[in-house]
């Protein structure tokens, strides 16, 4: 659901360039992600303010905010300016390769062998399509390239915040990222375009920035940034066809082995298996869980078994094997790493 939410918002983007100037478009974006994630935010207790949360996670939510909502956002809709919008749909897998990389070498998300065959297959995929838009493509893939990139440390950020739920996270991050762009972007258009142009704008942000976002931290926060970027890169795939069908955009030869390409390295991706044995230090944290798996044993009222809540608690050391994602339980070293699984 956050793929298709997030691809439909390419090509409804492009249409909206046409009468709203770039930055004032993001700012719409976000504010509309604020809107509407709104209730679901509130309602999550305790609502807290983001220095409230401990400052592990107000700086998590800062970089998410600065390279997720302000410099990506930027970066893709100056290269959509540029190139078509079914083009662009599926250089945005581009993201998934950065993520790819930054989770191996940066925040400890593990990667197996096929995990890079798939992440090669995506990147020859975006290298063909660079092909198909001429000069202007290759400045505008290289503006995407970048927005992936501030959307890659985005993704593994959010992916750690442990302090406020995924809606709330996403209020935080819609609200400081839409005001500033909106203000910026308003100032130097002189304006931010007519009523209906701008309720478009938010409607849109609310769809496919908000209720796309806070579904994809969920993902990320049980899977791993990685696994869940791999199944968010199926989102290029929903802008390609609406650019096509409904903007009349033209169905290439290089897109359509670029997307067999991307769907044969998803293939491979998904059949991956990961199953070691692995120790877990002590940890207290806030996060949603529920009481059917091997790491939440904890006892207290109101918890029936398989419900999904949300509240501070304790993980006492343990060591055990079993068949595990990236989540924030488990982001331990592994033997290939040269260090041990702690």
């Amino acid at each position: 659901m956050s793929a298709a939410l997030f691809g439909a918002a390419t090509p409804v983007s492009k249409v909206l360039l046409a009468d709203i100037q770039i930055q004032v478009l993001a700012g719409l974006l976000y504010l509309g992600a604020m809107v509407g994630v709104l209730p679901a935010a509130v309602r999550a207790k305790p609502m807290r303010l983001p220095w409230q949360a401990g400052r592990r996670t107000f700086i998590l939510l800062g970089g998410a905010i600065l390279l997720g909502g302000i410099a990506g956002p930027l970066l893709l809709l100056l290269g959509l300016k540029n190139a078509s919008a079914g083009s662009v749909s599926l250089w945005l897998n581009l993201e998934f390769v950065a993520t790819v990389l930054l989770g191996h070498f940066v925040f400890r998300d593990y990667m197996t062998l096929p995990g890079w065959i798939a992440a090669a297959g995506t990147l020859v995929a975006a290298v063909l399509l660079v092909g198909a838009e001429g000069d202007p493509g290759l400045r505008a893939v290289m503006l995407v390239a970048g927005a992936c990139l501030c959307w890659g440390f985005d993704n593994h950020l959010t992916a750690l915040i442990d302090g406020i739920t995924p809606a709330q996270a996403t209020l935080w991050k819609g609200a400081a990222a839409g005001v500033f762009n909106l203000v910026i972007g308003g100032v130097l258009a002189g304006g931010i375009g007519s009523p209906g142009r701008v309720t478009s704008a938010l409607i849109v942000g609310a769809l496919a920035y908000g209720l796309s976002v806070t579904l994809y931290i969920n993902a990320a926060q049980g899977l791993g940034a990685i696994r869940s970027q791999m199944i968010f890169s199926t989102a290029p795939f929903f802008g390609l066809l609406l650019a096509v069908g409904f903007l009349g955009e033209p169905f290439t030869g290089l897109q359509m082995l670029a997307a067999v390409i991307i769907i044969a390295s998803l293939v491979i991706l998904f059949r991956e298996q990961h199953h070691h044995s692995h120790r877990h230090v002590a940890i207290a944290h806030r996060h949603d869980h529920a009481h059917d798996d091997a790491h939440h044993a904890h006892a207290h009222e109101a918890a029936p078994r398989g419900v999904t809540h949300a509240h501070w608690h304790e993980h006492e050391a343990a060591e055990h094997d079993h068949g595990h994602w990236p989540d924030l339980h488990h982001r331990h070293r592994h033997h290939e790493d040269g260090a041990d699984d702690k």
